[in-house]
């Protein structure tokens, strides 16, 4: 009876001529084609008098999902199953690996805060705090095979650029006292009394990582490079490239090695520690060129095949403000003969006066202020230019110490202002040479973001293979940032993507979808218009979600 009742008021709505039961067909049919299309407007009703459930999450994070759509471009996913099919264990691996790395990136915290944290990603976690440490035991087992396995499957994304290498190497401290296996005592990069674990880093020439290794944190950095290059030689199948390091870690040795095999090096090289007829050299005023034409800029151009010749002690400082000047030559040391290449540049010269002017006023404010404050100090120091007297003029032990600015180690260190060397075997225009070890700054800049944005230091494991694990899901960590970064375009900082994406929430909306509960930006437009997903819809549906899942696995 009731039907019916509906069914003739519908036709009284609806007038003559117009058969309900084929309106009703089409208006439902209508429906389901806009919620297809996601055109389906959700009305929402919540009541002020009903609390919310306990216990109920609500608020999610979907910054992860663009992480995630790399990681699977990576087939990490594929590569944790060949570990799996080898080790035969009982829990998914690849859930473990995936959420240390988006919370590494995202929430970085310790691998108990971790697994709690993923629950904040909407795709919850389906493993226990016990399949986490089993996994890193597995994963150290295995960081060779991974990063090998990376390296190729990256090339598939991305073009990777390996006729340059860069290494460095850093440390991490533990909070520890007690040294023991990798964790040693040794200098600590941030000056902490704790043990230490090494980290050997190298690079592409895209600034995209392309391997590491992990020794003991009292191992000399020199000895790290061959053994980590070897890998790269024997499993990346890589065989002709330049590597390129600071001078710290090219040894002669280290030189040699890469002499040979098509292999070629560039290495910084301290213009205060060369010898005294090459320092001489280095710092005389005359016999120094531009970049350009046979060494000569186009305002400049001489007779046809003669450089101009500049002298840098009589140079036209607003003209050439700009400019970076150079001088080579060939020398021969312990068997092994390289280029020499020195470049001076105002600009550099004037970034060296006002950093030292800045540790000099610090120095002066130590002085007036409580210069018994004043203990042993490095060569980088702002208390180096702080000089202590204890005795008169007369040669008499005076009755305080007196403290002063050390002009001395001012005029020192002024002589090298503006001047920075580098060698090679290269016999390529300096200009290029130049240009690619400029680019050193990145590496460093992998691992400021580790130590920084990831947190990856202070390390609170204990045992070494778990150590290992715990830098292969950091090295991971870095190489879905970096790949993140080319995807953007390189448009955004560090902080902007990483605080972008722990900032993207969503908010459930009990059998309707998510909500977002986060600001639309440049950078989230950036984003979605990169990954082809969007989040940023006033309500994503469930169903729309889960297909967001699947495009994001593919």
């Amino acid at each position: 009876m009731r039907s019916s009742a509906l069914l003739l008021d519908l036709q009284k709505t609806l007038g003559d001529g117009i058969d309900p039961i084929q309106w009703a067909e089409g208006y439902v049919k209508e429906l389901t084609r806009k919620e297809k299309e996601g055109r389906l407007e959700i009305i929402v009703r919540y009541s002020p008098a009903k609390l919310i459930v306990k216990g109920e999450r609500r608020l999610f994070s979907a910054g992860y999902l663009f992480l995630q759509k790399i990681y699977h471009d990576l087939r990490i996913d594929k590569i944790c199953r060949k570990i799996e099919d080898k080790y035969n264990f009982d829990f998914d691996l690849n859930s473990v690996l995936s959420r240390l790395v988006y919370g590494r990136i995202i929430f970085p915290a310790s691998k108990l805060a971790t697994l709690e944290l993923s629950k904040k990603f909407i795709e919850q976690p389906n493993f226990e705090i016990q399949h986490i440490y089993r996994g890193l035991e597995v994963l150290a087992k295995e960081t060779d095979f991974i990063q090998a396995e990376l390296y190729k499957r990256s090339t598939h994304i991305i073009k990777r650029k390996t006729g340059v290498l860069y290494y460095d190497c850093t440390n991490y401290f533990f909070e520890i006292e007690q040294e023991e296996g990798l964790k040693q005592y040794s200098k600590s990069k941030e000056n902490r009394p704790n043990p230490v674990v090494q980290m050997g880093l190298f690079m592409d020439g895209n600034g995209i990582p392309l391997a590491f290794s992990i020794t003991k944190g009292n191992t000399n950095e020199q000895i790290t490079l061959k053994p980590l290059e070897k890998k790269i030689l024997s499993d990346f199948e890589l065989s002709k490239f330049v590597v390129c390091t600071d001078a710290g870690l090219s040894s002669t040795d280290n030189r040699k090695y890469n002499s040979i095999g098509g292999r070629a090096f560039i290495t910084t090289q301290s213009v205060k520690k060369l010898k005294k007829h090459l320092k001489d050299w280095a710092l005389d005023g005359s016999g120094w060129l531009l970049p350009g034409s046979n060494g000569r800029p186009v305002e400049d151009r001489g007779q046809p095949g003669k450089p101009k010749i500049f002298n840098i002690t009589k140079l036209d400082e607003e003209k050439y403000k700009k400019s970076t000047f150079y001088k080579e030559r060939w020398i021969k040391e312990d068997g092994l003969e390289q280029k020499l290449i020195v470049t001076y540049s105002i600009k550099y010269r004037d970034y060296h006066r006002s950093i030292r002017a800045g540790q000099i006023e610090r120095a002066e404010k130590l002085i007036s202020s409580n210069p018994t404050k004043l203990k042993k100090v490095n060569q980088n120091d702002y208390k180096r230019f702080i000089a202590k007297t204890s005795v008169t003029s007369e040669g008499e032990v005076a009755e305080k110490e007196l403290y002063s600015i050390d002009t001395t180690v001012i005029a020192s260190e002024e002589i090298f202002d503006g001047f920075y060397a580098v060698c090679t075997n290269l016999d390529d225009d300096p200009a290029a040479i130049i240009k690619i070890n400029h680019r050193r700054w990145e590496i460093e800049e992998c691992f400021r973001i580790m130590k920084s944005e990831f947190k990856a230091r202070p390390v609170y494991l204990k045992r070494d293979d778990r150590i290992e694990a715990h830098f292969i899901t950091c090295f991971i960590s870095l190489l879905i940032y970096r790949l993140l970064e080319k995807k953007l375009e390189e448009k955004f900082t560090c902080s902007q993507i990483i605080q972008g994406l722990r900032d993207m929430s969503l908010l459930e909306i009990s059998r309707e979808g998510y909500t977002p509960a986060y600001t639309r930006t440049d950078f989230t437009d950036a984003l979605h218009e990169s990954f082809g997903f969007r989040t940023d819809y006033q309500i994503t549906s469930h169903a729309r979600m889960k297909n967001i899942f699947k495009v994001s696995k593919v």
